[in-house]
């Protein structure tokens, strides 16, 4: 009987540490840190578009309830109230998409637009509101839509949305207002004017653009320019 030789390749391997617990816990922060940021924002999404409809639906099932309680006693239940206000709210959410679309909703637009012009401060707020959300969805003359801007210093770069092409009194100098969104909610931000020739152009659509803030740069493409162009370059708009 012969004695079974274990395969020799090389040197034997040594048992791998056990990681420490400081490496442990911050796995296992990283781990659970965008299932809870995806939890945040879902049911801060859920809650804020529920509550628009409860003051309406509430009352109303609350009734059917009562016409009948044996059989639509559970019409009153919180959960079932709150379910049938978001499909509710996502309900007229989708009528105002289809709305905007056809005359008569762009008559009854505009009528509410002028509306709104009536009252100071919800005019300011709204026009501001609407002007943004248009511009983000054209690109401006000669310029790129996303850019890179030297942000808080010159030694690094922050995603910007150009919003406007204006000129330097006095000089003629191109400057264009840069909206800096924070990550990941990039509802806030930043407003900055900054010399056309300093920004660097990207190739993104507000979308990718978007994608990358929120994920705190994890979805990015492998490559992004860094450095402005050569002055007397302009890139394709």
């Amino acid at each position: 009987m012969t004695d079974r030789v274990a395969p020799h390749n090389g040197a034997m391997r040594k048992p791998s540490p056990r990681p420490s617990l400081r490496r442990l816990f911050i796995t296992g922060v990283l781990t659970l840190l965008p299932i809870w940021l995806t939890w945040v924002v879902v049911k801060f999404v859920f809650v804020l578009l529920s509550d628009t409809s409860r003051p309406l639906i509430g009352p109303l099932l609350a009734t059917l309830a009562e016409v009948n309680p044996r059989a639509l006693g559970w019409l009153i239940e919180p959960w079932v109230q709150t379910a049938i206000a978001l499909f509710a709210t996502l309900a007229v959410i989708l009528m105002s998409g289809v709305m905007a679309r056809v005359v008569v909703g762009q008559t009854v637009l505009r009528w509410f637009e002028g509306l709104v012009k009536r009252i100071p401060l919800a005019s300011t707020i709204y026009g501001s509101a609407r002007q943004l959300l248009d511009i983000l969805q054209t690109k401006p003359d000669g310029t790129q839509r996303v850019v890179l801007i030297d942000f808080p210093h010159t030694e690094m770069k922050s995603v910007g949305f150009v919003t406007r092409v204006m000129r330097e009194h006095g000089t003629g100098r191109e400057l264009a207002a840069v909206y800096v969104p924070t990550t990941p909610n990039p509802t806030s931000g930043y407003l900055e004017i900054v010399p056309v020739e300093k920004m660097t152009p990207t190739d993104w659509t507000v979308d990718q653009a978007m994608s990358f803030i929120i994920s705190g740069g994890a979805v990015s493409p492998d490559s992004i320019p860094f450095a402005p162009p050569p002055r007397g370059e302009h890139p394709a708009p």
